[in-house]
């Protein structure tokens, strides 16, 4: 009978050093610790599953000789059963099913055994069902002590048609026909079976699809699953800590410790991820893939987490896994808020930022280089086997501890859900970040109430974005605004290091010299003046503000039909223009002909600007035709500062007295503040104040005449 085969059948491992023939195996080999066991103390035990035909004895044997015995017991079929039972085979095959799952049991727990006594990792070919198509329902011939022995399974997915092939060319074994549908549902069975059961007893599982490159494929797991214990998995995050906060040579005094995942975004990346995996496999794979993991029994888990690796490691080769990652990526949009904070930070040297998230760190990475962050602000993530490491709840908390014990840091940190409350607890202070009351964790206000009645958690929220409604009331949990600047002043400790007021002039280019003799040529009034001005505000906005704001690829239709990249100004609808009335509006108006997104301002005064016109903004552009002394610059400044601390602010303007840059009040003011830029057209030494028929606003307005 083939339901005899079921499990671990044969003990081969007699040493070998036979070295390994492929690069990354080798590397992984030389790189990682001897370490026993995934599970600190267990033996690691690999179970090799798939359908009669699938090639798990052709894989046992490729393994044996790539990875060799030193390390690694290979167990396989019959032989074991043959080994273990008086009698052999023929006498298994004659007894009753009870005395043979004694047997079977025997099997796996003389192999679980003989493992935890030689620290040797097994790996065990076997079968988990048998279906013959005449039967309704196929037979599982697993056992209990299956699962309490077995620590990882890998299923050989290998396609029914495949194996059907393969079963009518096996000449050296006599196999049933069977159809492709029933190999098919005979798969399905035992892939959700397997899934099932692997995660009511704590067994990793993953499926391992046929490529060119299996056997470097599944040789790296069974190595990552040799070594990779919690232990390991904490020292690996702390080494990249450790790493992180060497590279600052010493000047860090402040870490700003983030979760991602609606922490810094109102999207859930691990979400959109399995959102797309769904659309283009519904058949496979779930939008709820993740969730009912960790609703699960593993809970959130360290366990859990290195399942969801194995998860998205049997959805994508790393290719697919990237272009995934980039498609997860664009579309996700981080708050402004920590984008202009995180952007401030990255000019200090005294406090630095390090994201730790529990999702994807390849999405991550890719969102934070489209914000140009990726070199200031590092990232500890995992997602997939090579990262080396996953993030739980519990390595969050330990990292902010290390942080603080043993580096002597002072650390804030920032989440929004009750993963992230032990790394909140074992901060210096804890601000929850409070999104759209839809979208939010909904565990977290009854973990919130537990901390502060119960274990004196002291925190702040802060809430993203700015009209979403508080959690629990504000006495329980005080709101705190991230652009406040009495907020950066302590987060920053009054110290800020910055490049100063950076202006950019285009003085001596001969486009400037152009457009500057109309705006200079007193026969040129009223509309033809209103015209050149805007012509001024276009080409300024065209050639400087890309370098003081950035560009962003954006997508087009290319005229022959086809979808194709494009460009345009960084975050061009977290873009506030301000026109400085009255002289400043042609020239703003020809700036928002390049930003055509950005909202528009009339101000007449400094107090014009509210702060609704900044919240959610990423830069402010303050527009005027003429700057002379700076003051009415200066007041405009100091006014949107006290209003939002880390906003960007760029100054554009015809014309600046040079006077007023080099030793005036513009130059002494400003120079205080942070991601300050001033855009010009020229730049004029002669200190004069217009007035009447020489004003500009007045030249500009047809008013000249006027007193």
């Amino acid at each position: 009978s083939r339901k005899l085969r079921m499990m671990p059948t044969n003990c081969e491992n007699a040493s070998s050093n036979i070295p390994s023939s492929t690069g990354d195996v080798q590397l992984i080999q030389n790189a990682t610790p001897d370490i026993r066991s995934a599970s600190d103390h267990t033996a690691v035990v690999i179970g090799l599953y798939g359908l009669p035909g699938s090639g798990k004895t052709f894989l046992l044997n490729q393994l044996k000789q790539e990875l060799g015995q030193t390390h690694f017991a290979f167990y396989e079929g019959s032989k074991m059963i043959a080994t273990v039972v008086p009698g052999g085979l023929d006498a298994f095959q004659s007894m009753e099913e009870q005395e043979q799952a004694h047997w079977r049991q025997y099997a796996i727990n003389a192999i679980g055994k003989n493992c935890a006594d030689s620290g040797q990792v097994a790996v065990v070919a076997g079968h988990f069902m048998f279906w013959s198509e005449e039967q309704e329902a196929g037979l599982a011939v697993y056992t209990q002590n299956d699962l309490k022995v077995f620590t990882h399974i890998l299923y050989l997915d290998i396609s029914a048609e495949v194996i059907a092939q393969r079963r009518l060319d096996d000449t050296e074994r006599s196999r049933p026909p069977t159809s492709v549908n029933h190999l098919r549902k005979w798969q399905q069975e035992e892939k959700t079976q397997l899934r099932d059961l692997c995660r009511n007893h704590g067994i990793l599982f993953s499926l391992v699809s046929p490529c060119p490159t299996l056997l470097n494929k599944v040789s790296i797991l069974l190595l990552d699953f040799k070594y990779h214990t919690k232990k390991y998995n904490l020292s690996q995050a702390e080494s990249r800590l450790d790493d992180a906060v060497v590279a600052s040579q010493g000047q860090l005094e402040t870490v700003l410790v983030m979760d991602a995942d609606r922490t810094l975004a109102a999207e859930d990346t691990g979400a959109l991820f399995w959102e797309r995996v769904s659309n283009s496999r519904p058949s496979e794979y779930e939008v709820s893939t993740l969730n009912a993991l960790f609703s699960g029994p593993l809970g959130y888990s360290y366990t859990a987490f290195r399942q969801a690796v194995l998860l998205y490691e049997e959805t994508a080769d790393d290719q697919e896994f990237d272009a995934l990652c980039q498609d997860v990526a664009s579309a996700v949009t981080m708050y402004p808020e920590f984008v202009s904070l995180l952007q401030l930070v990255a000019e200090q040297k005294h406090v630095g930022a390090v994201v730790v998230t529990c999702g994807l760190r390849r999405v991550w990475e890719k969102v934070l280089e489209r914000e140009g962050l990726s070199e200031k602000v590092k990232l500890i993530g995992g997602g997939r086997i090579a990262d080396g490491f996953v993030v739980s709840a519990a390595v969050k908390g330990a990292l902010v501890a290390r942080l603080r014990e043993a580096h002597n840091m002072r650390v804030w940190a920032f989440g929004d859900s009750s993963l992230d409350l032990d790394m909140l607890r074992k901060a210096d202070r804890a601000i929850i970040v409070v999104g759209d009351e839809q979208t939010r964790s909904k565990t977290m206000d009854t973990a919130l109430t537990n901390a502060i009645d119960n274990d004196s958690f002291r925190a702040h929220q802060a809430v993203l974005p700015s009209n979403a409604s508080p959690r629990l009331d504000t006495t329980k949990l005080p709101l705190i605004n991230l652009t406040e600047p009495e907020f950066i002043e302590s987060l920053l400790g009054g110290r800020y290091t910055h490049g100063g007021l950076q202006v950019l002039c285009a003085t001596d280019r001969n486009a400037a010299k152009l457009l500057a003799t109309r705006m200079r040529d007193a026969a040129v009034a009223g509309p033809d003046l209103r015209e050149s001005h805007r012509r001024v505000g276009w080409y300024l906005a065209n050639e400087f503000l890309a370098d003081a704001i950035g560009l962003e690829q954006c997508p087009i239709r290319h005229v022959l039909g086809q979808q194709t990249t494009g460009y345009q100004l960084f975050h061009e609808q977290q873009t506030t223009i301000v026109a400085l009335m009255r002289g400043g509006e042609p020239m703003a108006l020809g700036v928002s002909d390049v930003l055509p997104l950005a909202m528009f301002v009339h101000a007449n005064d400094a107090d014009d600007i509210k702060l609704h016109h900044l919240q959610g903004q990423l830069t402010v552009i303050l527009v005027d035709s003429v700057v002379n002394t700076g003051k009415t610059v200066v007041d405009f400044v100091q006014h949107v500062r006290r209003l939002h601390a880390t906003i960007r602010i760029v100054v554009v303007a015809g014309v600046v007295q040079a006077q007023c840059l080099s030793e005036g009040t513009l130059n002494q003011t400003l120079a205080r503040h942070a991601k300050l830029h001033l855009v010009a057209l020229r730049l004029s030494k002669t200190k004069f104040t217009g007035s009447g028929t020489t004003d500009t606003g007045n030249r500009l307005f047809n008013t000249t005449h006027l007193p």
